[in-house]
């Protein structure tokens, strides 16, 4: 359904190194940096990160999420524990099991350098 996501940065260099880091524990390769740009390429898609064209400040989505899928729990563990360790602050509750219309899930919520709120997200066996 999606080619791409596209976040705002005020700071490209630290959001490298956090998202190359945070990135690396799904096993991303680091970053290519693009002028004022840096993107991830997977099979299933591209994540970027930008400074805003319009010279402006970037700001984070009031109620938006982006979802990194994990492999495992551990996996989406070891994710939110590198971005905490590269700067990322903890929101919602702490990693865990949640249940509800989707199924059974495993959710790790981080809020990244410039305030976006991502989730590393597995999908549990019923």
């Amino acid at each position: 359904m999606f080619s791409h996501v596209m976040i705002g940065t005020n700071d490209l260099e630290k959001a490298k190194a956090f998202y190359d880091a945070l990135l690396g524990t799904l096993g991303v390769r680091p970053a290519k940096v693009d002028g004022h740009r840096i993107f991830y390429f997977t099979k299933t898609g591209v994540f970027s990160v930008s400074k805003p064209i319009n010279g402006q400040a970037a700001t984070p989505a009031n109620g938006g999420t982006i979802g990194f899928a994990a492999e495992s729990p551990e996996q989406a563990d070891a994710w939110h524990a590198a971005g905490l360790a590269n700067g990322g602050t903890s929101c919602e509750n702490p990693p865990g099991v949640r249940e509800g219309s989707a199924g059974k899930l495993y959710l790790a919520y981080l809020r990244d350098l410039d305030g976006n709120k991502i989730c590393a997200m597995h999908r549990m066996a019923t």
